[in-house]
């Protein structure tokens, strides 16, 4: 039954600490020195948390039910509210709201969400590029052509991409800001069209079939490591992203089910994943466990095997296997899987887009979560491994389709 005031006041002093409970997560702690705090107990992140609300009589029912829904709807964004709450005891001296201490708090809560390379970056361009010419400014006053001009800094030295990086993050900070009642609305959407297009960079990739064939003898002539060269082999059949690979962990991954599931931390859109594991891919797996199985990671790195291999690891082997930078990278698998798929094999492109992990919505806008078109998707992937041996074993190459008038 939900708490009341009567019997929140009637409760009598107990042997022991008790639990009154209200609902929604909502508890009073009651405490044989007489003590009664209102607790939120919630879940974030797969972890099970605590956060205090206050102390009755100082802060009421209504009250301690008003800091619940409001804990509530953070987590709905995907925000820590312990994390809030902390980061706002640390900002409770500041003498105003200003974006500085909006950012830092922001950050804070979002933190636990990210990986640590990416929380660094955050953090690094708010130092560097935000906070010198915007930390000092209350965040409420702040308009568009004030951030404006700081984002355009960074395009004034060359750096266009970096512009448009910046007015995403800031877009962050305020809409937080506005999340939190500190701000009345984001000005960084009236920046849209203001900065150049950046220009879009291609990683360089192979994609004609004719000189795939070759490439990929090559990476199993790979005369390197034995967990480089399962990393050369498997690259082509996931095409996953190149972090996402050798971050791979055994734990994640399921020979009898035949699925590698990645969970939505490990991934550029945060949203958890399913790779459908081929027979071709197992196998190797298979081979691999024995020898790393025993650890954390799939790939471990060659020094020590509580770390990943490092990020240059697959692009080194690249390089020694006779492809430069400019013919192949560790991301080209990707561009080649979704070429060859599409212009060769045919395959439906919303198949394709979903086994890349690209912000796929359906026709209601809404995100497709990461079981969709899981059976479709797992004959694609058996297809694509099936189609990449036959290229090795000197298949004829299928020409790309017809271009349509």
């Amino acid at each position: 039954m939900a708490l009341s005031d009567v019997k929140i006041r009637n409760a009598k002093q107990p042997d022991k600490k008790i639990k009154l409970f209200d609902g929604d997560g909502l508890f009073l702690l009651v405490t044989p020195q007489g003590g009664k705090y209102f607790r939120l107990k919630y879940r974030f992140e797969g972890k099970e948390k605590l956060l205090a609300l206050g102390t009755y009589p100082e802060i009421s029912l209504a009250d301690a039910r008003k800091r619940r829904d409001l804990a509530r709807q953070q987590l709905a964004q995907s925000i820590d509210p312990g994390a809030v709450k902390k980061a706002q005891k640390q900002a409770a001296t500041a003498e105003k709201e200003t974006f500085e201490v909006i950012a830092r708090e922001w950050h804070t809560a979002f933190t636990p969400t990210w990986t640590a390379r990416h929380g660094a970056t955050i953090l690094s361009r708010l130092n560097h590029d935000l906070i010198p010419w915007l930390g000092s400014r209350p965040i409420n006053e702040i308009k568009a052509p004030e951030l404006l001009v700081a984002v355009r800094r960074a395009e004034s030295r060359g750096a266009l991409e970096l512009a448009h990086r910046l007015r995403a993050i800031a877009g962050q900070v305020f809409r937080y800001a506005v999340a939190t009642g500190r701000a009345e609305r984001d000005p960084s959407g009236d920046l849209r069209g203001a900065l150049p297009p950046p220009k879009v960079k291609h990683h360089a990739a192979i994609t004609d079939p004719k000189n795939v064939a070759p490439f990929l003898r090559a990476l199993d002539d790979y005369q390197g490591g034995f967990v480089v060269k399962c990393a050369l082999r498997l690259a082509p059949m996931f095409f996953v992203r190149p972090g996402e690979l050798r971050h791979a962990e055994w734990v994640e991954i399921n020979l009898d089910e035949a699925v590698w599931n990645i969970p939505a931390s490990k991934m550029k859109m945060k949203q958890a994943h399913i790779v459908p594991l081929c027979n071709q891919a197992i196998e190797i797996l298979k081979g691999l466990r024995e020898y790393t199985g025993a650890g954390r990671y799939v790939f471990p790195s060659v020094r020590t095997h509580s770390r990943p291999m490092s990020e240059n690891t697959v692009n080194a082997a690249l390089r020694h296997a006779g492809y430069d930078k400019d013919t192949m990278t560790g991301h080209g698998f990707r561009a080649m899987a979704m070429t060859i798929l599409d212009e060769v094999l045919q395959v439906r492109p919303d198949y394709i887009e979903h086994q890349l992990a690209h912000a796929v919505r359906d026709p209601n806008g809404r995100a497709y979560n990461r079981t969709a078109h899981l059976v479709e998707r797992r004959k694609m992937m058996q297809q694509w491994a099936d189609y990449l041996d036959g290229l090795k074993a000197g298949a004829v190459v299928i020409p790309f389709k017809a271009a349509k008038e």
